[in-house]
């Protein structure tokens, strides 16, 4: 008897050590998966703001006006200050990154100063131009050399935590994909001569945070159910959950998931409680090979507005990554563009299902509008546009300005160099509002690290 008490107390014993184990275990791995995902945002951040920093520099280098240029310059300068922060909060401290952080410092410094001076009795120098357009073209290599990068580190699922490791123990030099295309990186700022470093459409969407401009009668879990499975095209074989979030408010939402229990695919969606309309959808599927092309799932994109409801709709903008087609699209009400009516789609080029519906802004800002009659004519407002731009299109277009006001402006699509802008001039002021460089179609990149 004595035996098999000491048996049980052993068996206890041996039980216990191994539930303090897997619990150690379960703690540590949850330590190291928060760290790795802290270095995953802060990589795909600095990556990002390397894209919008480019463009912001190529924006700025468009502008004709010292109204304008100030606020651009800032902007580049808090681009600058984020992307010197992703920085810091990668694993990097053993690994040499100092001249690139260097450059962005440098970059901030110029533009802070450039921008903090009166423009207006101090203009840009061209000197001081010339230094903008190499700095445009030094950030669009980093850009380049970054998204590399993160084509092999979403390609290969690579982990930050490897990185780390592998800095810390003094093994960098070993094959490391990350570590080489940062020192790659690196190399390309070095290349930089010291005297080049001496020195979306931000405002064309509404900053509103609720949806109250919206009309119509509250819907139900059961008919928000209804509207989502419209959506995500599931069978009946799905497992469904509904949240309600905002729950009193009058710009309350629901959010709803399902999940396919036969192939496993998920799908999720939240909608207004009024009226019932999308404020996003996903389809998280896999898709395979392409077999529609970018007009054809423009077609689909369309049609599918359509049929849910959305109305004068038309398609400004259509880029592709990867098997996705991803659309642009604003209101367009007898000829003038509504931009912050926006809707953006997804469509899977395999088979031209929906995959992503992003519908948030067109929601904060539908209503029925009284377009003013522009003060000055469409000729007027070309003479303040930079005379370095080459004009391909005009049209008028209500955006959003700094001020968080709807306002009716000339719009100019045209080209300087390798690059396409937008220019936006008040139609009553002649003020050049705002300039968007439009990006290029995505490039593809392929194993060269």
């Amino acid at each position: 008897m004595i035996r098999g008490i000491l048996i049980g107390v052993l068996v206890a014993a041996v039980a216990g050590t191994a539930y303090w184990g897997y619990q150690e275990h379960q703690e540590k791995n949850a330590i190291l998966l928060n760290a790795e995902n802290n270095y995953q945002r802060a990589f795909h951040d600095l990556t990002y703001r390397m894209d919008l920093l480019h463009d912001k520099i190529g924006t700025t280098l468009a502008m004709n006006s010292k109204h304008s240029l100030s606020p651009s310059l800032i902007e580049v300068w808090r681009i600058t200050s984020e992307a010197h922060s992703d920085v810091g909060q990668l694993p990097l401290t053993l690994l040499p990154f100092n001249k690139t952080e260097e450059f962005l410092a440098n970059i901030g410094n110029f533009t802070y100063r450039t921008a903090a001076r009166d423009l207006e009795k101090e203009p840009l120098s061209n000197e001081e131009y010339e230094k903008l357009k190499q700095l445009y073209k030094q950030s669009g290599e980093i850009q380049a050399e970054l998204r590399k990068v993160q084509h092999m580190v979403l390609k290969n699922n690579l982990r930050w935590m490897d990185v780390e490791l592998a800095l810390a123990s003094g093994k960098e030099t070993t094959d490391n994909t990350i570590i080489d295309g940062f020192k790659t990186v690196e190399k390309t700022v070095t290349g930089f001569e010291e005297s080049d470093q001496g020195v979306s459409m931000s405002n064309l969407q509404k900053k509103d945070e609720n949806f109250k401009l919206i009309k119509g009668k509250t819907i139900t879990k059961k008919e928000a159910i209804t509207i989502a499975k419209k959506y995500m095209n599931f069978d009946g074989n799905a497992e469904v959950k509904v949240t309600d979030n905002g729950k009193g408010s009058d710009y309350g939402f629901y959010s709803v998931s399902i999940r396919n229990k036969k192939t496993g695919q998920e799908a999720s969606m939240d909608i207004t409680k009024k009226a019932g309309h999308p404020i996003w959808f996903i389809n998280n599927r896999e898709i395979t090979t392409q077999k529609l092309s970018l007009n054809e799932a423009s077609n689909r994109a369309t049609k599918f507005l359509k049929e849910t409801g959305f109305k004068n709709l038309e398609v400004i903008e259509s880029t592709q990554y990867d098997n996705v087609g991803v659309f642009n699209f604003v209101t367009n009400i007898d000829g003038i563009r509504i931009y912050p009516e926006s809707v953006k789609v997804k469509v899977a080029l395999d088979n031209g299902d929906i995959v992503g519906v992003s519908a948030e802004e067109y929601l904060k800002s539908f209503h029925t509008r009284e377009i003013e009659k522009p003060a000055i004519s469409m000729q007027e407002a070309k003479t303040k546009v930079n005379p370095n731009l080459k004009i391909m299109e005009d049209r008028q277009a209500v955006i959003i300005n700094d001020l968080d006001k709807e306002v009716l402006c000339y719009e100019f699509l045209g080209t300087m160099g390798d690059d396409t802008y937008r220019i936006f001039i008040n139609a009553k002021s002649g003020v050049e509002e705002d300039v968007e460089k439009l990006k290029d179609s995505e490039e593809v990149y392929e194993d060269t690290l």
